[in-house]
């Protein structure tokens, strides 16, 4: 008797997707099933690994090195384990809703093996088959790739278990057989023509941040009276802006409302604080989130309520540095600041009343802006660049740029 070999029996990974256009689909596979068509970045990385290594994966190492950036030494492999740490928790249900993580952009690099007609008539759907030994590669989401492969390889360090793992679904793109010069322009496209967002504006988007959510509270908890109504303060906060244009109808962006919040939680170490998270458990020693919570609601609410006009005009008082500035000033008068300098609200209330809040280069240039040939001043500076220089002029008076900001410079 003699064996015959199978007709038409293709063997390899399958895949349901959605095709696109003719060389790319989007689709969903398993955490078992990325690991095992996708090898581990950093494995890949690894001299003594790789090394020990099949030819395949050698193969496939040399062939990520012309597409992909390396993850030693580099932010991109900093941010593994935070981004394992942040699906771990998402799939834990720690974060509720509020979690996500884009699809992976794969590279098969090559034919397919097989591709099925429509699985339903019109739907566009079909099944595409990977053959073993196949070259795919993540040209956009190796990070992401890279911490599956982490979870997968040690779930119970991430409080896991692989059964949890393999019933979770990772969303993909994938583009089918193309040069490699083709995915190196993809994973440029991917990297450098998106407008990356301005690391404070994305702060002030991060509702798990204490100080986005303390700046919310600050908002909605003033009441104030815009055309004979009276209407929540954070009505008038443009959450989606770095900075407002001239028909925005809001007053102050939530950027620079958090800068104020987070600068009178910490003084002059909310600078650096207004470009980075902030968590509960880093909240100045001694105090609780819900004790700082009341007091910096209570001070800064009567700080907007009693300057509303100030804020209504678009005043420099509205600028992020000059609130930044502000709050700086503010936290002399918390519990838990440094008893030699404190200062009581009444004081606070002193030194804000008499500054010229005009957006006028006679007290503001060299401050918090810089002026033009016009005369017209540029607030855009920043926090960083300026909110120490406000804070000094705020609350030394008798130094130049505290007599400047009142009008009784000479």
């Amino acid at each position: 008797m003699r064996l015959t070999m199978p007709t038409g029996a293709i063997e390899g990974t399958q895949l349901t997707v959605m095709p696109f256009r003719d060389d790319a689909a989007v689709g969903t596979m398993s955490v078992p099933t990325l690991v095992q068509l996708v090898p581990s970045p950093r494995a890949e990385e690894d001299p003594k690994k790789l090394k020990a290594a099949s030819g395949l994966v050698r193969r496939h190492a040399e062939l990520r090195a012309t597409v992909q950036r390396t993850l030693k030494s580099s932010q991109k492999g900093r941010n593994v384990g935070p981004y394992a740490d942040y699906i771990a928790a998402g799939l834990k249900g720690e974060l509720g809703a509020a979690w996500s993580t884009p699809p992976i952009t794969l590279w098969h690099a090559g034919p397919l093996a097989a591709i099925s007609d429509e699985l339903v008539p019109g739907s566009g759907l079909r099944t595409l088959t990977v053959a073993p030994g196949t070259m795919v590669v993540a040209i956009d989401g190796e990070t992401q790739t890279t911490a599956w492969h982490d979870l997968y390889d040690d779930p119970e360090t991430y409080g896991l278990t692989h059964p949890e793992l393999a019933r979770v679904r990772v969303p993909f793109e994938l583009y089918v057989d193309l040069a490699p010069s083709d995915a190196r322009q993809i994973f440029y496209d991917r990297n450098v023509q998106g407008v990356a967002v301005a690391k404070n504006l994305a702060m002030s988007m991060d509702q798990r941040d204490f100080g986005t959510r303390l700046a919310h509270v600050v908002a909605d908890s003033v009441k104030v009276e815009v055309d004979g109504q009276r209407v929540p303060f954070g009505r008038l906060v443009n959450a989606s802006k770095r900075q407002l244009s001239r028909g925005d109808r809001e007053v102050v962006t939530l950027s620079a409302l958090r800068a104020l919040v987070v600068t009178a939680v910490y003084g002059r170490g909310g600078i650096a604080r207004s470009a980075e998270s902030v968590h509960e458990d880093e909240l100045p020693a001694g105090t609780r989130p819900e004790e700082v919570e009341a007091a910096v609601v209570q001070l800064l609410s009567r700080l907007i309520s009693e300057r509303f006009p100030d804020f209504a005009s678009r005043s420099a008082l509205t600028a992020p540095a000059v609130l930044a500035g502000v709050g700086i000033a503010a936290h002399h008068t918390m519990s838990w600041s440094d008893a030699a300098s404190r200062i009581g609200i009444e004081q606070l209330d002193r030194l804000l009343g008499d500054i010229r809040w005009e957006r006028e280069a006679a007290y503001w240039d060299g401050v918090a802006a810089k002026a033009g040939p016009s005369g017209r001043l540029n607030f855009s500076g920043g926090v960083r660049d300026s909110g120490g220089r406000v804070a000094d002029a705020v609350l030394y008076p008798a130094t130049e740029a505290g007599r400047q900001i009142r009008g009784l410079s000479t």
